[in-house]
């Protein structure tokens, strides 16, 4: 007599398949790790007689980790980890002994039938199973089969014997595309994982987490949360005005009509159209149209829809909905929770299943007439090719499931008989009135045949007022014309089931992995969970991910995950080879992660923000131009100014004091401009903290001040200060530093030269006329009465600052703070240009060369 050994994914799945193929005739025993039990009877087997052992396992049997050394944060480079490190298989649960079990069970056994679950992770199973079980099996006899694989979807007795009758083999490419995403997930998140964690990690006491954790999955889902909070935070509301009218059909009833503008944003134009509106006593029909519409009864249920609802109807988080799910499937009450697939195969006994629910005083009626009327087949939905969409297999009672079992499964149960019901219909009646010449609408609704929303009565069409008889050029009485001021609102935060909606849309996760990614962000404090199961992100989840915009956008959009989902689904399709998958990616997020260390910077600085003393004690300094509240400027290296209220932090020049310029604006942003000094030896300049880190023109890079800016009109633009080019650098331009009266001086705007001239002039400004000589702008100083270098007592000239003999002995060479020594000679030979071509408008476009202008120069500085 052969020996079968058959292993399901759960003790209680391998009792209940156990039951039905040995019809309640077996033998029952504890397993040496006590958490498994083995169920044995005879029967046949292939055609002979055969002696069945049943057991399972509990999940993996085993996990992927690193090898010893490496799971050392402190010894190893987290970069390592992406190609050096090796992995290696280990027990999931060392205490549960699992391999030994299986291998004490399995000792002389000839063949082996896998009731693993049937999905990606299942097939991995069955490969762990097979490499615990095969070295001790009796070795077959020439090419005998030993190996064989059950597929089912429920655990009911047509589908379980149905399995046993068409066994199958285990999929190695879909248990190889686990193997590849455990690969990945492991080295990618440790990586990250353990670098930001090591750096942050004692620096801010207050991060309220653990753990800084990283996960190709994890992180775009908690970019999703954050996202919808930076829309809150940047929403601007704004006032709009509809006009809402009411016209009495008859003397006790008024009837509300919509506007067919809608609405209008101008608050002189809506007292425009009630004033022509008041004008009319009475609105006239236009038309009347009725319409038969019809409301569609829903697709088969997914474990994604279910989800949703669970989160969104039920009140339950999807982690917690999916270990309800997977009871109830156990226990033989439900079809497969994990399934994508929203259409029923033909085969499918819809019937059966129906029949079983026809006893449930909730639903009895219901189901009684379909049974006896004919039931519509379901919608053509999407078919995964994986499991039946979620279906109830047998009759259960609210004393039977209790509390969120019953809640769940009456919502599965109800879904089902709704997929086989009639669609809802109604009749929607359209009248359109005219008052004066604008247009209001009135629709109504009613049921002509509920359809499925019996069922499922939260679908159902809402009652509304009938509306009344009417016929075109019917004239009614105007009950009130009145103007209402709304204003527009901001979006809330996103639900749990909009985040499985767009997890789902953008290909983040699978069916079975959702709510584990939920769970995780949930657990880490990136986000907590509000009333109505609403996701706030938290201070560190709005920081990680700033941060990961501002190093390296792809770590948190779902872009990268997506296509990578894609490539593990080749592979579980034999279409794409596992190694070169793996290390096609891991070679991507290497390079990320190389990056990722080299501009942590970035992430640091909104990490002091939010968490260290320093965001405490940094102090008010100028005006955010987005929410106009101030700034706080933040001196310890890196210096820079953070908006709490945006939550947006501005990188500023390093190595100088920074304080308001003016309380004056940038004409692009509305900031406040800042003014940095390096000293009153060195060169100052204005900035605006948000064209400082996003460059307004394309000729500019980030870290440019007002004296490299382009923009052709603002006052402290190098359009409007700048003079000639540097006579020392290829690139600068000389900039008036317009803040540095009495003390003039320019300052070139890329190398550290600086020119001081016209000590005590009460004015100095640039003209927009240029020099004839050297293409210079011409400088117009107004001087100081008393201490006039003019001949007979003139206080005002104008002139080019190199070119003009009157400014010859006012002008003065320096390096900026004196850091080297000054230059006094050697220009003759360079050809300089002036402002040149585009520095300016008015500026000449084939600037003529200077004559010998830096000869005159050097004389002049000397």
């Amino acid at each position: 007599m052969r020996t079968v050994l058959m292993v399901a994914e759960k003790p209680s799945l391998a009792q209940s398949i156990a039951k039905i193929l040995s019809r309640g005739n077996m033998s029952s025993r504890k397993g040496l790790n006590g958490a498994c039990s083995v169920h044995e009877y005879t029967g046949s087997f292939v055609g002979q007689s055969a002696h069945f052992k049943m057991t399972s396992v509990c999940g993996h049997v085993m996990t992927l980790d690193f090898i010893g050394k490496y799971n050392s944060w402190d010894k190893v480079d987290p970069a390592e980890l992406f190609s050096k490190a090796p992995t290696e298989k280990k027990e999931a649960n060392p205490k549960l002994t699992m391999v030994k079990f299986l291998q004490v069970e399995g000792r002389g056994c000839d063949c082996i039938v896998l009731w693993l679950d049937c999905d990606k992770e299942g097939e991995n199973i069955c490969f762990e199973v097979l490499d615990a079980v095969l070295p001790v099996m009796n070795k077959p006899r020439g090419t005998e089969r030993t190996i064989y694989r059950a597929k089912f979807s429920s655990i009911t007795d047509t589908d379980i014997c149905n399995a046993m009758n068409h066994l199958g083999e285990p999929n190695r490419n879909e248990a190889l595309s686990v193997d590849a995403r455990q690969e990945l997930d492991l080295r990618i998140g440790c990586a990250f994982t353990r670098f930001q964690t090591k750096y942050f990690q004692g620096k801010y006491g207050n991060l309220d987490s653990s753990l800084i954790s990283f996960g190709p999955c994890q992180t775009p889902t908690l970019g999703f949360c954050v996202e919808r909070h930076d829309k809150i935070q940047s929403f601007k509301p704004e006032t709009y005005w509809v006009l809402q009218a009411k016209v009495n059909p008859e003397k006790e009833s008024s009837l509300t009509l919509d506007w067919d503008r809608v609405r209008v944003f101008d608050r002189e134009v809506a007292q425009m159209f009630l004033n022509i509106t008041k004008m009319a006593k009475e609105a006239k029909v236009e038309s009347v149209s009725k319409k038969e519409k019809v409301k569609q009864r829903p697709l088969a249920l997914n474990t994604v829809e279910m989800l949703r609802v669970a989160s969104a109807a039920l009140g339950m988080g999807p982690q917690h909905a999916m270990q309800i799910a997977e009871r109830l499937y156990t226990q033989g009450y439900i079809s497969y929770p994990r399934t994508e697939t929203t259409h029923y195969p033909e085969n499918f006994d819809l019937k059966g299943c129906l029949r079983q629910q026809a006893n449930n005083p909730y639903w009895a009626e219901t189901v009684k007439a379909l049974l006896s009327e004919g039931i519509n087949r379901p919608r053509k939905g999407h078919d995964a090719g994986d499991h039946p969409p979620i279906t109830p297999m047998r009759a259960a009672t609210e004393a039977e499931l209790g509390g969120d079992g019953w809640r769940l499964y009456e919502y599965i149960t109800r879904h089902f008989i709704a997929t086989v019901s009639a669609d809802c219909k109604y009749l929607q009646t359209t009248i359109s009135f005219s008052i004066g010449p604008e247009r209001f609408t009135c629709v109504g609704k009613v049921v002509t045949s509920p359809g499925f929303t019996e069922i499922m009565p939260w679908h159902s069409i809402p009652l509304e007022e009938s509306l009344p008889h009417c016929e075109k050029g019917d004239l009614f009485p105007i009950g009130e014309i009145k103007l209402l001021e709304k204003q527009t609102s901001p979006p809330d935060y996103l639900t749990e089931a909009e985040l499985i909606t767009l997890m789902e849309k953008h290909g983040i996760g699978t069916d079975a992995s959702i709510p584990v990614h939920i769970n995780n962000i949930c657990q880490r404090n990136y986000v907590t969970v509000e009333s109505g199961r609403r996701l706030k992100p938290t201070n560190l989840g709005i920081v990680l991910v700033h941060g990961y915009y501002k190093i390296d956008a792809e770590l948190v959009l779902p872009t990268i995950r997506s296509a990578v989902e894609k490539q593990l689904n080749l592979i579980a399709l034999g279409k794409a080879n596992y190694h070169q998958v793996l290390e096609h990616t891991l070679d991507i997020f290497k390079r990320k992660f190389h990056y990722f260390v080299d501009s942590i910077a970035g992430m640091d600085e909104l990490m002091e923000v939010s968490f260290s003393p320093l965001a405490a004690t940094g102090k008010p300094l100028s005006r955010c131009g987005k929410c106009h509240r101030f700034m706080k400027y933040i001196q310890a290296k890196p210096s820079r100014l953070h908006c709490s209220h945006c939550d947006d932090t501005y990188s500023l020049p390093q190595n100088g004091t920074i304080k308001l310029y003016k309380e004056l604006r940038c004409p692009l942003d509305d900031f406040e401009l800042v003014l940095w000094s390096s000293g009153s030896r060195g060169k100052s300049y204005p900035l605006c903290p948000y064209c400082y880190n996003h460059p307004p023109f394309r000729d500019m890079k980030k870290g440019m001040g007002c004296n490299e800016c382009t923009h052709p009109t603002c006052q402290h633009s190098l359009s409007m200060l700048g003079i000639g080019q540097c006579v020392e650098c290829e690139s600068g331009v000389l900039v008036l530093d317009s803040t540095s009266g009495p003390k003039w001086k320019m300052a070139c705007n890329k190398c550290n030269v600086i020119v001081h001239f016209f000590e005590n002039a009460h004015k100095v400004r640039v003209s927009a006329e240029t020099c004839d000589l050297c293409e210079a702008a011409l400088v117009d100083v107004d001087f100081n009465k008393a201490k006039s270098p003019l001949p007979g007592d003139e206080t005002q000239h104008s002139g080019c600052v190199f070119c003009d003999p009157v400014f010859q002995d006012l002008v003065e060479l320096k390096h900026a703070a004196m850091r080297h020594p000054m230059h006094r000679g050697g220009q003759g030979k360079r050809q300089g240009r002036g402002r040149g071509k585009g520095r300016r408008p008015g500026g000449r476009l084939n600037p003529k060369k200077p004559k010998d202008k830096m000869a005159a120069l050097a004389a002049y500085f000397v």
